[in-house]
């Protein structure tokens, strides 16, 4: 398949429908498939070679929208910067992917100008007022003439998105156009979409979710609304005034839009759907937003970055709050169309019904590897069954429920954190030893970063100095909630790895399950 068939399609079948809204901006497919032609010509006439990569560095907006699609109509391959990062790991991916270009947006032009490796005269500003160097955005797209389609298809790379790393560096996930194609046109299968669908972008277009959102309703030919940010107030005001009928939202922000509508009712009758995932959701915060929105249809999907997105569904109709169907709240869902899910032990054998195992994936939206890194790739892909990390079960009937990590991350907000990125930045401290990152549990958040560490004899530092040692290396959101200054060593295996599940303990006794 080829993902560029989506926006060429919309503008065929309804060219004059509203393809974009962001701010007083509102495009329709018709314009937004010439733009995304031109946009591709002047990728092309800077020297772009099909294959390479594009880096995109920016907030939400429209122009995100179509950078993706212009990349890809270009026979490029386009990198998502996560905009939360620190410096320190956008110079990582800038080394890691050695992008050909690289784009930028009005928040974060400052940073790109210092970070190595990026070119001015290799830098398209996406922002509409002027910067000095760089290569304009309107300008390139009035300069040039429209691209004819040159976009790859099938299993060829259309994208590098990256996710954290168990060694304390991000991996580079390779995503080819079947899989970003095909992992859409599933969930579609179990979340069908309207004709007068009208899709709120909330969740950052960096995260696969956006990204498969914004593949989802193009070929659907739905208007899609770009919030500029997630704010509660703006986001129920733009769902009253535009009428909205369908998001995705991790379920941090269905909890601020929850406390919000009971603090300030707002009309937002229109929405019919609401697609949650990217953490777990409590069952109490579950029950809450489903008496708020009565109305409302909830979709949750589970899935990773190297699975395409989603690959386990829970439909609307095993979201009850009473009767035999009510534990099937804490259920993560069943395998969507197109998808083998299995529970397996150490050897990939296939366990029990009711047997905890590790959560196993196989189908065409399984990745087709790390970049740079073959060693991962094989450790995560058997015999084409991608490992999740994810420790779980699976019910007599087909159902999926979470109960751990079996790698040490950390989900807070909806935004995974992976503990060996945290320690390889407390650890580069001079005064540290020892430290252990794990997950605690937390209200707002679900989980939160919380740091154990033992210091050097003769050092002293105290949580403000880590914390801005830690913002120097890695996003803000990676950096620990919490500290605990040990006297006593780590507690360690026989085996000499550190015993995060007896650190863990003490601050989930008493919780229903350990991974918020």
């Amino acid at each position: 398949m080829q993902l560029t068939q989506s926006l060429r399609r919309s503008a065929q079948l309804f060219p004059r429908r509203t393809s974009t809204v962001n701010g007083e901006r509102r495009r329709t497919w018709s314009e937004t498939a010439n733009r995304v032609a031109r946009l591709a010509g002047g990728i092309a006439a800077m020297g772009v070679q099909p294959g390479e990569r594009v880096m995109v560095l920016a907030s939400n907006s429209d122009r995100y929208i179509e950078t993706v699609y212009a990349v890809l109509w270009a026979g490029c391959v386009v990198v998502p910067a996560n905009t939360r990062w620190a410096p320190a790991e956008h110079a990582y991916a800038l080394q890691d992917s050695v992008p050909a270009l690289f784009m930028v947006d009005q928040d974060f032009v400052d940073m790109a100008r210092k970070l190595p490796g990026v070119d001015a005269r290799r830098t398209i500003y996406m922002g509409d007022d002027a910067q000095a160097e760089l290569v304009s955005y309107e300008a390139l797209i009035a300069d040039n003439a429209p691209l004819p389609d040159r976009a790859s298809e099938g299993d060829v790379m259309a994208c590098i998105m990256y996710t954290g790393g168990t060694t304390g560096f991000p991996k580079g996930v390779m995503l080819s156009h079947d899989n970003l194609a095909l992992a859409p046109m599933s969930f579609a299968l179990e979340c069908p979409y309207e004709q007068d669908t009208v899709f709120l972008h909330v969740a950052p277009m960096f995260h696969l979710a956006a990204l498969s959102s914004m593949f989802s309703y193009t070929s659907a030919g739905a208007t899609q609304i770009v919030a500029p940010r997630f704010d509660p107030a703006l986001i129920c005001n733009m769902i009253a005034e535009e009428k909205i009928n369908m998001t995705l939202m991790v379920p941090t922000m269905i909890d601020f839009i929850d406390r919000y509508l009971q603090a300030v009712p707002t009309d937002v009758s229109s929405l019919r759907k609401l697609i949650y995932g990217a953490a777990p959701i409590s069952e109490g915060l579950l029950r809450r937003v489903m008496k708020s929105l009565p109305n409302v249809q909830f979709y949750q999907g589970y899935g990773q970055t190297e699975m395409s997105g989603g690959v386990v569904v829970l439909r609307p109709e095993f979201h009850a709050v009473e009767g035999p169907d009510a534990r099937l709240l804490r259920s993560a869902g069943r395998a969507g169309i197109g998808v083998d899910v299995r529970i397996v032990d150490e050897e990939m054998n296939e366990v029990p019904r009711g047997t905890v195992g590790e959560i196993a994936a196989r189908g065409s939206t399984v990745m087709l590897g790390y970049w740079n890194k073959p060693e991962q790739t094989r450790a995560a892909i058997v015999d084409g069954w991608l490992r999740s990390g994810d420790a779980g079960y699976m019910d007599e009937d087909g159902f999926v429920f979470i109960v751990d990590r079996m790698k040490d991350m950390i989900v807070s907000g909806g935004e995974n954190v992976y503990s060996a990125e945290v320690e390889n930045a407390l650890s580069r401290h001079p005064a540290v030893l020892e430290c252990a990152v794990i997950g605690v549990p937390h209200e707002k958040w679900g989980e939160a970063v919380h740091a154990e560490l033992r210091l050097r004899d003769g050092f002293e530092v105290d949580e403000e100095a880590l914390l801005a040692h830690c913002g120097e290396l890695i996003a803000g959101y990676k950096r620990p909630r919490s500290f605990n200054f040990r006297k006593d060593p780590l507690p360690l295996s026989a085996a000499g790895k550190i015993l995060k599940n007896e650190l863990r303990k003490p601050y989930w006794e008493g919780q229903g399950r350990s991974i918020a």
